[in-house]
């Protein structure tokens, strides 16, 4: 809201959250509107080891192939995601790499990635009757403007102006002044917004005194 400078009751904004964990909330007028996530963080888009969605057809069929209860779990939990469709890593950094070098592996899991968030923002901006900002933070948001180019490319038809020299220096503004839709740059800072959490349930918690 200050970046936009507009107040945030105003807004329709897309926060990507994008690291080993990745999650995409849809924010109006301040509040969370949506989110990727599910009845656990496993839903949503392919992270470094979890699997993201997927059809649950797929659960039955490991079952039928002999494969325990845990081991499917510790399957989409921790061998899925990048990992396991690129075969290399679960860092997101070695397989932008991989994909510049041509890696088919690397590519598809950077592809599968990419495509999940463009549906997911999309989404989000359809429910939402429009969107004014999409935001990238996090590990992978803030550091990858190979990504960041990649997944705004698709969103010119809502009037988004992508600044790619901008980008490029991870500015965190990285759209031109004109841009029907802003995208940002934004660091995470998961500690400090948990302090405030804190305080403010400790606040609500007990009744004022008087002095």
């Amino acid at each position: 809201a200050t970046l936009l400078k507009r107040p945030c009751e105003e807004l329709r904004l897309i926060s990507c959250h994008l690291g080993n964990g990745q999650s995409v909330c849809a924010v109006r007028k301040g509040k969370s509107f949506n989110t990727s996530m599910g009845f656990t963080p496993l839903e949503g888009l392919p992270m470094g080891t979890r699997s993201g969605s997927f059809d649950p057809e797929i659960v039955l069929f490991m079952l039928g192939h002999g494969y325990s209860a845990d081991e499917i779990k510790n399957t989409i939990n921790k061998k899925s995601g990048l990992l396991g469709v690129s075969g290399i890593s679960s860092d997101h950094r070695i397989i932008e790499e991989k994909s510049r070098e041509g890696n088919p592996s690397a590519l598809l899991a950077n592809k599968m990635l990419i495509i999940r968030l463009v549906h997911l923002i999309g989404a989000y901006a359809a429910e939402m009757g429009g969107v004014d900002g999409i935001i990238f933070t996090g590990g992978i948001g803030e550091h990858s403007s190979d990504l960041r180019e990649q997944v705004l490319s698709h969103f010119s038809y809502l009037g988004l102006r992508f600044d790619r020299e901008a980008n490029l220096r991870h500015d965190r503004v990285i759209t031109e002044p004109e841009s029907a839709v802003a995208a940002l740059v934004i660091p995470t800072d998961e500690e400090l917004q948990i302090c405030r959490e804190v305080r403010q349930a400790i606040k609500n918690s007990f009744p004022p005194t008087s002095a």
